[in-house]
């Protein structure tokens, strides 16, 4: 694997952002910008042999900037949701950013997805790998702790694209990070997503509330529309009258993963032959439908993107894991190490 640097622009107040293009012995490629860690391109062939960028995006860094929908950003420090934005640590209650009504999402205002990451490239056996590492300092969007956060992006001959996540604290603070990119299979131009086929290796998801935050239920798939244990076209269950979906207006949910097995999530596309499949540390992921996408310009290569057109694939923490102890704990102790995981691989069928 190889790892190019090509200049993309500057910030409002003047700090550059780099783009890094990594390359493998076949032909795909990946683009990571330090703004915000963000996935930007994934270029992989189709069953045909023809190449397709299969995440959404822009062309331009001032469109990122002013990107609402977290386009390929890793974002953090606590991936999704946080209900009415606080949280007790060691008795001690922290408020942060409101930026979803009375709710946190994202990270707030000014999360990991809207900062310049330092950038270097190092090499991990015959593999050259992008380290993005950023410091977040006590009480930056009302988190405890100065953190020292690395993600290293790493592309190999398999057609895997490795993220692997770093977090170190001075302080008991919370963490959980992901990245947010929308994928579609048939190339990022192509329409819906609504042909594609999903497997999510799990038996039970945390029950949401109307503003999509886990009350604290776990509920078994089965029998309902949220049963992903084999591949189901998305278009199945996603208008359906179940309550869950009816809530967030399509999927927005955390799936909690099934233990020992190894792969967590798959996508296929049955009109090019794209399988993206998907394997985490993580115990939980997001399966988001794109409801919310209206992007009618600025988008890469002159595309329009409409409700649907990606899918995301979130491995994380559950959602308001703060609130409800019986779920896994996202808080990282001072002098422990935050240490994660996450493969896409892509092949053809």
């Amino acid at each position: 694997m190889s790892i190019t640097k090509k200049f993309y622009g500057k910030t409002p107040d003047g700090t550059e952002v780099d783009m890094f293009t990594l390359s493998n012995s076949n032909g795909m490629t990946a683009k990571i910008m330090n703004y915000g860690a963000t996935i930007t391109s994934i270029i992989v062939p189709d069953k045909s042999g023809k190449f397709d960028d299969v995440v959404l995006g822009y062309d331009k860094l001032d469109d990122y900037i002013a990107n609402k929908l977290y386009f390929g950003a890793i974002v953090g420090r606590h991936a999704n949701r946080i209900e009415d934005a606080r949280f007790i640590i060691n008795s001690t209650e922290y408020n942060v950013t409101k930026n979803e009504g009375e709710n946190h999402i994202h990270g707030g205002l000014i999360g990991f997805d809207k900062v310049v990451w330092k950038a270097e490239v190092s090499t991990r056996g015959q593999d050259e790998c992008l380290n993005l590492c950023y410091y977040s300092s006590d009480g930056e969007e009302g988190y405890p702790g100065n953190l020292d956060v690395k993600v290293t992006y790493t592309l190999t001959d398999d057609n895997e694209l490795k993220l692997d996540y770093f977090a170190t604290t001075d302080k008991d603070t919370v963490v959980n990070l992901t990245n947010h990119s929308y994928f579609n299979l048939s190339g990022h131009a192509s329409g819906n997503i609504l042909k594609h086929e999903v497997m999510i290796n799990a038996n039970k998801f945390t029950v949401n509330d109307k503003n999509s935050i886990p009350t604290g239920e776990i509920e078994s798939v089965f029998d309902t529309p949220m049963d992903f244990t084999k591949l189901i076209p998305v278009e199945n269950g996603i208008n359906s009258k179940y309550q869950q979906i009816e809530f967030a207006h399509g999927y927005d949910h955390n799936w909690i993963l099934n233990k020992g097995k190894e792969k967590a999530a798959e996508a296929f596309d049955a009109s090019s032959g794209r399988v993206m499949d998907v394997y985490t540390t993580e115990p939980g992921i997001q399966f988001y439908t794109g409801n919310f996408i209206y992007e009618s310009k600025n988008c890469k290569d002159g595309a329009n993107y409409a409700r649907r057109s990606g899918l995301c694939f979130e491995t994380q923490y559950f959602p308001n894991s703060l609130k409800h102890k019986h779920f896994p704990s996202p808080i990282l102790r001072a002098g422990d190490e935050y240490k994660n995981s996450t493969i896409f691989k892509f092949s053809i069928k």
